[in-house]
Parts: C-alpha cells; sequence; structure tokens
C-alpha cells in the first residue's frame, strides 16, 4: 500500500515520550537574581539556575586557567565558584559579579590530566568518571560488572593520581544504553523493533526540520516512525556513537512537518522550550522518556566519560565523552529522551547509566549544546515550522523482539505499554519535584 504524505503534517512523536508521572502538576516559582547592585557589594547573591549558568561561563573567562569550575547550591540558590590559585583582584571580580567564591587545592589543568590518565589506564566496561566540583574531584564510579582484575586495575590507576584528586563509588547496577521497552519512536530492523525516545525537534542547517535523539539509536536504525507498526516519516541525517558524544540528527521525511518548540509531559501539559543551554553541577533537571515518563533530579558531574560494554564484541568497550551526569533515573525505552529545566532550557539527551526508577541510579546524557554545534541545527522555531519539541499522539506497540544498538536483534525484551498524550499547551505548562 502506498503511503500519502499529507501537506503541513504535524509531527505525532511526543518528545521523550508522553507517559507522564501524576505529580507534574505545578510549576515551582523560579529564583530571580537579586536586585542588590550597590557598588563595591560583595555580599552573594541569588539567582535561578540559569542565570548562574550564564554567570559561570562569563566568569570562566574572567578567571582563567585560575576558573576550577563552578557548580549551583540550590538550596541558598547561589553560584559557587572553584578557585585554584586565583589573583585577589580576579577573586574579587567574581565577588563582585555576585558569585561565592572557594579557593581549592586542584585545578582544572590538573583534573583534566587526571582524567586522561584514567582514560589510559582505566578504559574499563562499567567504569565512568566526570569531574565534581562540589568535591573538586574526579568521582570515578564502577558499575556491578567490574570486579577482580578489573577492579584492581581501576583501583590502581586512581592511586596513581596521588591523594585527594579522585574518588571511587561502587553503583549496584550495570552500565547500559537504554534503547529497548516501549518507546516514542520505532524502526524496524532485521531483529525486531528498535525503540526509542526522541529528544527535541530542531531545524536542520539546511532549513528542514528534524529532531535530535541518541546517537546508539541513529547507529541502531536508519529510518523512524510514530508507530510500530507505521510507514517511516524521518530519515537519520548524521549519527555519532561511540566516541565524542552519542547524537543523532534525524530530519523529517516531509519539508511540510510542523514540530513545535515543546516538551509534552503528559496529562495534557507540555513546556515551551525557549532556548538550549549548558547544564550546571547542583541543578535541578526534569528528564521525560516514553517508558518511564517524567522524572527529575539533580545534575552531579559534567564532561563525563562512560565505558559501556560494547554491543558488537563480547571483549570490547564503546566509550563516549562529554557527557552530563545526573542522579536522574531512566530505563530501557528512554534513549534520547530530553533533559531540560522548568524554565524551557533543553539541557541533554538521554544516553545511557544504571539503576532504574525503583532503586536509582545514575543517568549520562548528550549536551544539546554540543550537539546543535556539530550538526549545524539549531533549537527553537527557526524556520520549515520546526522547533525544540514537539506534538504529541497515541503510541502503542508490544514488541515481540528488541534489536540491539548495532540493530542485529540481540536483545530479547519485549516491548510492551500503550503511551498517549494530547500535546496541548493549556497555559500551565508545569512541572513539580517528585522528591
Amino acid at each position: 500500500m502506498s503511503h500519502k504524505r499529507i501537506p503541513k503534517r504535524k509531527a505525532v512523536m511526543a518528545v521523550g515520550g508522553v507517559a507522564a508521572l501524576g505529580a507534574a502538576a505545578l510549576l515551582l516559582p523560579n529564583a530571580n537574581a537579586s536586585q542588590d547592585d550597590a557598588a563595591g557589594d560583595t555580599t552573594p547573591r541569588t539567582f535561578k539556575a540559569t542565570d548562574a549558568s550564564d554567570l559561570a561561563t562569563r566568569l570562566r573567562g574572567v578567571l582563567g586557567e585560575t576558573f576550577a569550575g563552578s557548580y549551583y547550591d540550590s538550596g541558598k540558590r547561589q553560584l559557587v565558584v572553584n578557585v585554584a590559585d586565583g589573583d585577589t583582584g580576579l577573586i574579587a571580580q567574581a565577588e563582585k559579579a555576585g558569585a561565592v567564591v572557594r579557593q581549592v587545592a586542584n585545578s582544572t589543568a590538573e583534573l583534566k590530566s587526571a582524567a586522561r590518565t584514567l582514560k589510559a589506564g582505566a578504559t574499563i566496561p562499567g567504569t565512568s568518571w566526570a569531574v565534581d566540583p562540589r568535591t573538586d574531584k574526579i568521582l570515578v564510579t564502577a558499575d556491578s560488572t567490574v570486579t577482580g582484575a578489573k577492579w584492581d586495575r581501576l583501583q590502581s590507576t586512581v592511586r596513581s593520581l596521588g591523594p585527594g584528586t579522585a574518588t571511587v563509588r561502587k553503583s549496584a547496577g550495570t552500565f547500559k544504553t537504554f534503547v529497548s521497552g516501549g518507546d516514542a519512536i520505532f524502526s524496524q530492523v532485521q531483529g525486531g523493533t528498535v525503540r526509542c525516545s526522541l529528544g527535541f525537534n530542531v531545524t536542520a542547517s539546511d532549513g528542514s526540520p528534524a529532531f535530535l535523539t541518541a546517537g546508539h539509536c541513529g547507529v541502531a536504525a536508519k529510518q523512524w516512525s510514530d508507530s510500530e507498526t507505521g510507514q517511516p516519516i524521518a530519515t537519520v541525517d548524521r549519527a555519532t556513537f561511540p566516541g565524542e558524544g552519542d547524537f543523532s540528527l534525524v530530519k523529517y521525511d516531509d519539508p511540510a512537518t510542523q514540530a513545535p518548540s515543546e516538551v509534552n509531559v503528559g496529562n495534557g501539559r507540555t513546556v515551551q522550550i525557549n532556548q538550549a543551554a549548558d547544564a550546571t553541577v547542583g541543578e535541578t533537571v526534569f528528564r521525560m522518556g516514553s517508558t518511564t515518563g517524567l522524572h527529575d533530579g539533580t545534575v552531579t558531574g559534567l564532561d563525563a566519560t562512560v565505558n559501556f560494554q560494547s554491543e558488537t564484541d563480547p571483549n570490547g568497550v564503546d566509550t563516549v565523552t562529554g557527557l552530563i551526569q545526573t542522579d536522574v533515573c531512566a530505563e530501557p525505552g528512554d534513549s534520547g529522551g530530553s533533559l531540560f529545566t522548568q524554565d524551557g532550557s533543553a539541557l541533554g539527551l538521554t544516553s545511557g547509566g544504571s539503576g532504574d526508577c525503583t532503586s536509582g541510579g545514575e543517568t549520562f546524557f548528550q549536551p544539546v549544546t554540543t550537539a546543535l554545534q556539530a550538526t549545524g541545527a539549531t533549537l527553537g522555531d527557526a524556520g520549515a515550522g520546526a522547533g525544540g519539541g514537539a506534538g504529541a499522539g497515541d503510541q502503542t506497540g508490544a514488541g515481540d523482539q528488541q534489536a540491539g544498538v548495532d540493530g542485529t536483534g540481540t536483545g530479547q525484551e519485549p516491548g510492551t505499554g500503550e503511551q498517549s498524550g494530547t500535546g496541548v499547551d493549556d497555559g500551565s505548562s508545569a512541572l513539580t519535584r517528585t522528591h
């Protein structure tokens, strides 16, 4: 049967899925930056997270090599900036700008050097590391598969960094990409059905409507549909995984597709996406995915390196760099889903992690800003009716077999679920924390 294209077709794939928690009800009030601009005042100011992120970027340029990271103290609504061997004049500038300045031992250069040592000596499946500015150390995580000689090798490498440089923690789960289960976007491959979550709609560099999702989804399958048995409506233009990121740019086949700039969080509610932003350690974030719906948590690390067990080589490792580390939960099928803030900033695309939404765990995200820069795409209503979110629709499916991320059908987990959402913005685009 031929597939008739409908002019001005509306994209019906819900961003990150459509199954939301009932707790998504009221928008928390944003903390605005204080208005105290008195000359010479070095009293720390209060900021909302996005303003704190902007200030951190500016102070990074001011402080130069002495800048050693920053984080957002959500309780006090303050930006804390780490300085290593800082010039008193530069520190005074940072304090006058409203930041809390903290003298630390490890500089950014020293922590990056330590990360290179970890890459050379501890690229082991089931490990990750990221800079934690709250401790001024590298946080190294090992999942449940890192035992015996692998664990000894990891500990030896960390010890070689010297005291006060890194800490090691064990995770009860297993690091994996989340590319199975009941999802909002589908692709048929030789081994079965691949399912992922749409991240954010964008406008490609040629002006055509497109969306971002996880790179391992784009590697797994070329064409994607908005229903399990439906005709493909989008084709992968570019996919990066593993390596320097985990992102795909997928173009809608119909250039007249309307793809609004919003995230559907379920129950008829949407969050308008206004911009792409860099994540800040300590800020509250929300994740949407079709398997588990809406969940929230905190950014715990930046520039994370994750070593996934290779899907194609039992003895290999798929290393991905430059990710955002969080304590937000996720499960198979949430891959590619949106990480965003309550005020409409797009932050990331779900990559993988350990744990689940019952016991918790850590989840890693591809930064949206990096994906946009690499693909040349833009976020928001920049043409062709495309934007940074999605419409909605009823998604149903019960796949008999899930393909692995290489598209060979190695997975055997059945996918079930009926995901639905109206995608209608009732004017109350709203979120609340769930813990």
